[in-house]
């Protein structure tokens, strides 16, 4: 018999040993049985006999992990502080056979297709940054909207194509795809797979079975591409690279743009981070290629208006104007459903989840509250349920609501929402776009959604709503995310023809200083972080929730007391979160700061209690 080391694949647990009468390679995929269920597992290295009985290996199959996964996974445990078997959850294995084995493709390179692709044709400027970025481990392409850095990376993927090698396409999330992949299967052709959560099981095993044969030699979608099993590796690309949907909200909590640095190191190959408002991070850390204008020549003028978040006669006349001559517009607000909150005008009570503490979202449509944390739905109520009062008000306008509006107001007109309440699968978001760039759609009203780099070519008015909110929320990257989210916005209107862009804010001091010059406010950052917050400084979060608040209190307050007596690092604060209650469960953190990330992985590994949920570099304060 021999004997080996598995970790169990998704779980928390420390490996186990188990035995078997075959010599099973290291990485390989296996079926064990643990407490009775039959789990799979990956062999980690093979051990001595121990003293204790051992159960057998059910099953040996044909996948595997390769060394580079296995090393990738060691990295994401220790870093974002989660067990192996956790980190190798994220990664889809390796095959090693031409057939297909309880329905999942595994195919080898023996089937690889020859692929021909007509030319690319970049400008001085474009050429020039292409050579920038090819001499350099990891770089920035710092772009404007339409600067063509598109173009960049689709020249960089044909010349790794002809060199044999295979290339990886990184995009914040799914709403960037469907126009995405229809530039890259125009160029490509079946060379192209994109892939994301949305994929059937039968598109997914498709998708598969061309990476695996070697098929794909363009692999985009957002974060979870960068788990799959590409061999020949020559190039990872990450688009939006500022993007906040890079980083998991859930053990591993992973930042994908880090783990493709990273990622970059170990294959020994480019990593080209790519935005026109890139992270303070990225901009500071790494060789940047600036590349300024664009393709468009129309002109844009900002127009600021002094006022709280409604939409005002200012913006429905400018919309009126807009419609008149047959144009189109965009309308962008932070918040989703009608209104954020239901508020009590005798005695101020917020009508907030029963599991969570947060004001509930009205949804007119479902004649409904929503808490948007635990998706808790309930009637919206006639009185305060505190004092009684009829006097019930909303506030914190939301899309459905400035859908509602101008629909009322411009009853001939074709107004779409666009964001997570509407577009819920892949073929709606590609009809939505494909509606509006054909201009059935007149009025385009969503959020984060509308500045994900799509193309919408005859926008000539863009709305911006809820500005001074981004611009005050709690977190040390408040500027940073409102004039990104502006700018992102901004550009996607003038494409075609002179564009106006209304912004509704009581800070166009600061909007109109760096609107047009994004590489000042960076330089002006850095001074506002210098010893205080990244990139200069390391942070993390540690997070406690539990039904039993005192009992997750208790837990915050003895992991505080062992942190505090730690070197080279620092608690800045501990308490309740922002958000005290989310699905039941009550919750407290620890912000920790330290020079190194070293240091803090040290203390934490240390003092670790069984409640603390790490989250390393984080980037949610709220």
């Amino acid at each position: 018999m021999f004997f080996y080391n598995i970790i169990i694949i998704s779980s928390p647990l420390e490996p186990f040993t188990y035995s078997s009468s075959q010599i099973i390679k290291t990485g390989t995929k296996v079926s064990v049985n643990v407490r009775s269920r039959v789990v799979n597992g990956v062999i980690l290295s093979t051990t001595q006999e121990p003293e204790f009985n051992t159960l057998e290996v059910l099953d040996v199959s044909n996948f595997y992990y390769s060394s580079k996964q296995l090393e990738l996974a060691r990295f994401i445990s220790t870093y974002y502080v989660c067990s192996l078997g956790e980190a190798l959850g994220l990664m889809t294995p390796f095959g090693s056979s031409c057939s297909s084995i309880s329905g999942e493709m595994e195919l080898d390179n023996s089937c690889e297709t020859k692929v021909s692709l007509p030319k690319i044709n970049l400008s001085s400027k474009q050429e020039e940054a292409l050579e920038f970025l090819k001499k350099h481990q990891t770089s920035l392409l710092f772009g404007d909207t339409g600067s063509g850095k598109t173009e960049i990376y689709m020249k960089y993927f044909e010349q790794m194509i002809a060199s044999g090698k295979r290339s990886i396409f990184l995009m914040p999330e799914i709403s960037l795809t469907p126009q995405m992949s229809q530039r890259l299967e125009h160029h490509f052709g079946d060379a192209v797979v994109m892939w994301h959560s949305k994929l059937t099981p039968l598109q997914k095993r498709k998708a598969l079975q061309k990476i695996y044969n070697g098929e794909a030699k363009i692999v985009a979608g957002p974060r979870s591409t960068l788990f799959l099993p590409i061999n020949d590796l020559g190039l990872i690309v990450v688009d939006e690279e500022h993007d906040d949907s890079y980083k998991s909200s859930s053990r591993p909590r992973y930042n994908a743009r880090d783990i493709a640095i990273y990622m970059g190191r170990l294959h020994k190959v480019p990593v080209i981070l790519g935005s026109a408002t890139p992270s303070l991070n990225s901009f500071t850390k790494f060789p940047y290629f600036r590349l300024k204008g664009g393709f468009f020549s129309a002109n844009k003028e900002f127009i600021y208006e002094k006022s709280v978040e409604t939409l005002s006669p200012l913006i429905l006349g400018h919309l009126k104007n807009t419609l008149e001559v047959k144009d189109q517009a965009i309308v962008f607000l932070p918040t989703r459903a009608n209104f954020k909150y239901l508020i009590c005008q005798d005695c101020g009570h917020t009508t907030e989840c029963v599991f969570c503490s947060i004001g509930m979202s009205i949804h007119q449509k479902s004649h409904a509250l929503k808490c948007h944390y635990c998706n808790y739905t309930q009637a919206i109520p006639q009185v305060c349920s505190e004092c009684g009062s009829h006097s019930l008000i909303s506030s914190r306008l939301g899309t459905a609501e400035a859908v509602k509006v101008i629909c009322e107001e411009f009853t001939d007109a074709n107004i779409e929402q666009f964001d997570r309440d509407a577009i819920t699968t892949a073929s709606k978001l590609k009809k939505a776009l494909a509606r509006f760039n054909s201009h059935e759609t007149d009025i385009l009203v969503g959020t984060q959604m509308l500045s994900k780099g799509h193309d919408y070519h005859g926008v000539t008015l863009a709305v911006v709503l809820g500005m001074d909110n981004m611009l005050n929320m709690s977190d040390y990257r408040a500027r940073e995310k409102a004039l990104s989210s502006l700018i992102q916005v901004s550009g996607r209107s003038g494409r075609a023809k002179n564009a106006k862009v209304l912004v509704q804010s009581f800070n166009e001091e600061f909007f109109s200083a760096f609107i047009n010059n994004y590489e000042d406010f960076l330089e002006e950052e850095k001074v506002y972080r210098q010893d205080l917050y990244p990139p200069y400084k390391k942070l993390c979060r540690i997070l406690f929730s539990h039904k039993n608040g005192a009992k997750a209190q208790e837990q915050m307050r003895k992991m505080q007391d062992m942190l505090s007596s730690r070197s080279n690092i620092e608690v800045v604060g501990s308490g309740k979160c922002a958000v005290e209650r989310i699905a039941n469960k009550y919750r407290f953190e620890i912000l920790l700061r330290s020079d190194k990330s070293t240091d803090l992985i040290k203390a934490i590994s240390r003092c670790k209690v069984d409640l603390a949920e790490v989250d390393m570099d984080p980037i949610e304060f709220g």
